[in-house]
């Protein structure tokens, strides 16, 4: 398959979708992994010191802008593939399957992405652009940003909203774990089996760990 094709055939685009899916997994991973800290519940000395290192290093510098073009990517190629599929079905079947066919987070991909997007700029917003416009592109005045958590999660809604973003990230990934290793070439039926398994773990472990987050803050279980 030539580089070109990536971008222009269906076959390309699904595997533009499954790399950069699994980049972005990884970037979960990591991200979870940072964000438990406030759990140490040491007024967030543990966090700060992780999100320092992440902020104010080059290579994690670096690395986030491959981060932001990853996210751009796997969105304007899921919109994509979304609008082809959509312009394929326009006649619809005769006989609903309903999830006989498939499941319903699989159908509704497109849905769930732009419902994560919308999520994802509300938490750019409270979180990412404050830091960075108080930290400058490399070094600088850094922003509490366990603090910063504290005082935007005392708000009920935008706690309602983290929720409801945490719980579209799950139906997401229930599909796009598995979904982008069978992509890649993946299809020895015990591989598929373990794969499977550890995708619903992941798929509910993580994105549970992201709310409860807010949820610990707003309660006030956080010092």
């Amino acid at each position: 398959m030539k580089w070109s094709e990536m971008f222009t055939s269906s076959v390309g685009k699904k595997w533009v979708m499954a790399l950069t899916g699994l980049f972005l997994i990884l970037f979960l991973i990591i991200h979870v992994s940072l964000n438990a800290c406030i759990w140490a519940n040491d007024g967030g000395k543990m966090f700060n010191e992780g999100a320092h290192f992440m902020g104010s290093s080059v290579v994690p510098r670096i690395l986030e802008i491959g981060l932001m073009a990853g996210f751009l990517i796997h969105i304007v190629q899921g919109l994509v593939l979304e609008f082809q599929n959509r312009s394929k079905r326009k006649k619809g079947y005769k006989i609903s399957m309903g999830n006989k066919g498939s499941k319903w987070y699989s159908r509704s991909m497109g849905l769930l992405g732009t419902l994560i997007l919308i999520f994802l700029i509300i938490h750019l917003s409270d979180f990412w652009i404050p830091n960075r416009s108080n930290q400058g592109w490399l070094l600088g005045e850094e922003l509490n940003l366990y603090e910063r958590m504290k005082l935007v999660f005392q708000n009920e809604v935008i706690v309602i909203v983290y929720i409801l973003g945490c719980i579209s990230l799950a139906w997401h990934l229930l599909h796009g774990f598995q979904s982008s290793f069978r992509t890649i070439g993946v299809s020895n039926k015990k591989y598929l089996v373990v794969l499977n398994g550890i995708g619903i773990g992941f798929s509910v472990i993580v994105p549970l760990a992201f709310a409860m987050m807010p949820v610990s803050f707003y309660f006030g279980w956080l010092k």
